[in-house]
């Protein structure tokens, strides 16, 4: 019984090793357009989202310095 755990346990690694390791990848060129499309759909959403924030922060700074204003007489 020692023997054939023994045996079991040197042979079972060794299976891992029998893979060729090749991967195929027959997605073509359209699966990359689509990816990049959906990226380009992606990275373009920032460009409002920064004009957005931006208008926000001067607005944000505009009310904050008109209430530190002193007012003159």
């Amino acid at each position: 019984m020692k023997i054939i755990a023994t045996l079991a346990g040197l042979l079972a690694p060794v299976s891992a090793f029998a893979t060729t390791g090749l991967v195929e990848n027959n997605s073509g060129i359209c699966l990359f357009m689509f990816f990049g499309y959906c990226a380009l759909i992606v990275s373009l959403q920032f460009i409002p989202a920064i004009l957005l924030f931006i208008c926000m922060v001067k607005v944000i700074v505009s009310v904050v310095s008109e209430s530190f204003v002193v007012q003159k007489n």
